[in-house]
């Protein structure tokens, strides 16, 4: 039994599936309908060590939980960074996304406080910063030592273009 790909409709033939046993090629093509999370999230730039790196700001709890899931590429310089209302424990998964990234938990002035290498191919690995943070920062893997940016170092955001998103998006 053969099932019109349009965009979701088909997937509802679950019981026409089941009924004549292609369960298995349906589940798998409606798995591979997921694309990238649609959250619109505003940019900006930002800069460490002389580098310029564009970054999404995820500030609504939508956007947070999104981030870069079902992303299957992230451009060279962008990111994604992760505002918080105030400083917190912060704690980031790789469950849905594709690409191997860094990540950094920085406090409320820019300064980082912690980097790690996300893993894609350990979804549920748990990465949860020591001390509390109001910024995380997702880049490609390997974007902060490339440009020798390391823990302590400072990021230079427009802090008042995060807190004036922050303020529109959370209304």
């Amino acid at each position: 039994m053969a099932f019109p790909l349009d965009h979701g409709g088909w997937c509802r033939n679950l019981p026409a599936a089941l009924k004549h046993g292609t369960i298995p090629l349906l589940l798998i093509t409606c798995s591979n309908a997921v694309q990238a999370c649609p959250v619109a999230n505003k940019t900006i730039q930002l800069t460490g060590n002389g580098h310029t790196l564009t970054t999404e700001v995820a500030t609504t709890r939508d956007s947070h939980m999104c981030g870069l899931a079902f992303r299957h590429e992230l451009p060279a310089d962008h990111g994604m960074l992760f505002a918080y209302a105030q400083d917190r424990i912060i704690g980031f998964w790789m469950k849905n996304t594709y690409i191997p990234l860094s990540i950094a938990f920085l406090d409320a002035d820019g300064r980082i406080l912690e980097t790690h290498d996300m893993d894609p191919r350990f979804p549920a690995g748990r990465y949860i910063s020591r001390v509390p943070a109001r910024y995380a920062l997702e880049v490609n893997q390997g974007w902060f030592s490339e440009n020798d940016i390391e823990v302590g170092d400072s990021l230079e955001i427009d802090l008042q273009a995060v807190q004036e998103i922050y303020r529109f998006d959370n209304r």
